[in-house]
């Protein structure tokens, strides 16, 4: 299983303060509250994959009105906890495992799980709360027309990224508002201490708000390199952009999981919407935009050559405190 990170239950006051603040700016009346037959989904998944699945559920539900609101990871999560005591979505979705923990720990999950999903048990949160549908991995894109032109050699691991070539041709996402960047560098962090963070940022171009927004900008050839997770590099290489997809030896993953909201405004359509999702039909669906999923045999990553067990499929060795670890961030990245 690639749920590696363990959680600090102290992380809750944290984002719990964020979500109060959230709160004041957010419009709540009866008017937004669904009514019976709609659905209404917060969604962190991948744009494109949100899309695809999304049609394809309406095609399958015509009759059930489907509304959704897609944001970065620490954003929808944030703005689920801030709406806790008067819910207006019915699902939250595509969500890390560090956020599930959190929302679980505030109190945001009503226990779900479908009866005949064929989810292994080790994918599903042991009190019911949330169900992993797949395991992330994170890797670079790399632009080779852009190598070339700037006479820059290509980056094999992690440690290559430190090089003094490399300065101001990599791009990633802030780990302040993105899930994707908070896997990564926290992995980082992890494997070899904050001096190596003290050297990459040296070389970053730009941190994005975007997780999937590093892999776009070098499918463009706007930066040479891209570090991103798997999927949203996987699309620049199917895209045909001059790219190739590079996984590091030491590999940073996550679970990537849903859960039913408590006291959302639609818990049967919210059910309907996760026995879907969580089937090998939602799993086929979602096969192009998913790494490695929790039903085995689906899931692009092994179908593309890259053997995982040739791989360190990085544990972290500490606790991680996501709060702590975003404020020790930002005092020495962001300006």
């Amino acid at each position: 299983m690639l749920r590696q990170i363990t959680i600090l239950r102290r992380c809750v006051i944290g984002i719990a303060a964020s979500a109060l603040a959230l709160a004041v700016m957010i419009a709540v009346s009866p008017a937004n509250v669904a009514k019976a037959g709609e659905l209404v989904i917060y969604s962190a998944g991948n744009p494109e994959g949100h899309k695809v699945l999304m049609d394809a559920f309406r095609k399958a539900y015509p009759d059930i009105k489907l509304s959704e609101v897609t944001e970065s990871t620490g954003t929808v999560s944030k703005r689920v906890v801030a709406e806790k005591d008067n819910p207006q979505a019915d699902i939250i979705m595509a969500i890390n495992t560090f956020y599930l923990d959190l929302m679980k720990d505030a109190g945001v999950f009503e226990p779900y799980v479908p009866e005949n999903s064929p989810i292994p048990e080790s994918q599903i949160d042991p009190d019911g709360f949330y169900v992993f549908e797949s395991n992330g991995v994170y890797g670079m894109v790399v632009n080779t027309e852009v190598l070339k032109e700037k006479k820059l050699p290509m980056p094999n691991n992690w440690v290559d990224l430190l090089k003094p070539i490399y300065k101001g041709h990599i791009t990633i996402a802030s780990p302040i508002k993105s899930g994707t960047g908070l896997t990564i560098f926290s992995t980082l962090v992890d494997a070899f201490g904050w001096h190596f963070l003290d050297n990459l940022h040296k070389n970053i171009f730009q941190y994005n708000s975007s997780g999937s927004a590093a892999a776009r900008q070098a499918g463009r050839g706007e930066v040479a390199i891209g570090l991103s997770y798997g999927s949203a590099l996987q699309q620049q290489v199917t895209a045909g952009r001059p790219v190739v997809m590079v996984i590091p030896s030491l590999v940073p993953n996550v679970g990537f999981g849903q859960g039913l909201i408590a006291g959302g405004p639609n818990p049967k359509e919210g059910k309907i919407f996760l026995d879907w999702l969580l089937s090998k039909k939602g799993a086929a669906i979602r096969e192009p935009y998913t790494e490695v999923h929790s039903i085995p045999g689906f899931g692009w990553l092994p179908k593309a050559g890259i053997d995982l067990s040739k791989k360190q499929m990085w544990q972290m060795r500490r606790a991680l405190d996501v709060d702590e670890f975003k404020r020790a961030w930002a005092k020495r990245y962001e300006k």
